[in-house]
């Protein structure tokens, strides 16, 4: 995993877009992204052991690419890149390929992106606005954590989820005004 301040310039999602400016791991941890690195090989244990931590009960495997999602694709990888918040912590583990998780920093505002590759497990908190696009292997297969049924539901930017409570709440938890 590396995190860098995107450099907002115009292109493919799927590029890097890195500014060359880094982002450590205690700015990530001011705006409560948390991140592991667990090798692929034997990861169910610790996998197992996050998800109890956290009352996790649930998960599935999504596999985002072209020969897995067919005429979905385009649709599907837009959908997932349109700013949002959850009312949910988001846990993905990469398996394999990977792609980006773009973050917003509070209070500035500006994208934080999270590149991301097998073995890389992170936690995105609720009411965070974030995206995320596969990379130019246009391939991620994920593991998806849930508290009860899987499901993806979305809460895109505008005035619903700036006055969301998971949004005020984690405004608060960060100690920023909301």
């Amino acid at each position: 995993m590396r995190a860098y301040f995107f450099d907002n310039l115009p292109g493919d999602q799927r590029l890097p877009h890195d500014s060359s400016r880094s982002v450590d791991a205690e700015t990530l941890n001011k705006i409560k992204v948390e991140f592991w690195h667990i090798p692929v090989e034997g990861h169910e244990a610790k996998l197992d052991e996050i998800a109890k931590e956290r009352g996790y009960r649930n998960r599935d495997v999504i596999t985002v690419s072209k020969e897995g999602l067919g005429g979905e694709y385009e649709e599907k990888i837009k959908a997932f890149y349109k700013e949002h918040i959850h009312e949910d912590e988001e846990i993905r583990y990469i398996l394999s390929g990977g792609g980006f998780f773009d973050v917003r920093q509070a209070p500035t505002d500006e994208w934080i992106r999270i590149a991301v590759s097998s073995g890389d497990l992170l936690v995105i908190p609720a009411g965070i606005y974030h995206r995320f696009t596969v990379d130019e292997r246009n391939m991620s297969r994920t593991t998806r954590l849930f508290k009860d049924e899987p499901k993806w539901s979305a809460i895109y930017r505008g005035d619903e989820s700036d006055t969301n409570p998971h949004r005020i709440n984690y405004l608060k938890s960060i100690a920023v005004a909301a």
